[in-house]
C-alpha cells in the first residue's frame, strides 16, 4: 500500500471518528452540570465596571442624545 493511500484511508475513517469524538467531548464538557458559575461569571465580565462613574462633564449617550436633540444628527 502507498503512504499516500494509507493517509488517505487513515483521513477519511479514523481521523474523521476522533474528530467527531472530540467534538462531541467539547460540547458535553461546556454544558456540564458544574460550569454554570463558570459561564455566569464570563458572561458578567464586560459589566464589572459599571459602578465607576463617568470622568467627563457628560456621558457618551448623553452627548449623542443633545446632538440629535439639536438637529446635528448622528454622532
Amino acid at each position: 500500500m502507498e503512504t499516500y493511500t494509507l493517509l488517505r484511508y487513515l483521513a477519511d475513517s479514523w481521523a474523521l471518528l476522533v474528530l467527531t469524538l472530540i467534538f462531541l467531548f467539547v460540547i458535553a464538557w461546556a454544558f456540564r452540570p458544574g460550569s454554570r458559575p463558570l459561564h455566569d461569571d464570563a458572561a458578567d465580565v464586560p459589566f464589572r465596571n459599571d459602578d465607576e462613574k463617568p470622568r467627563g462633564p457628560k456621558t457618551t449617550r448623553a452627548r449623542a442624545a443633545a446632538h440629535t436633540e439639536k438637529g446635528r444628527g448622528d454622532v
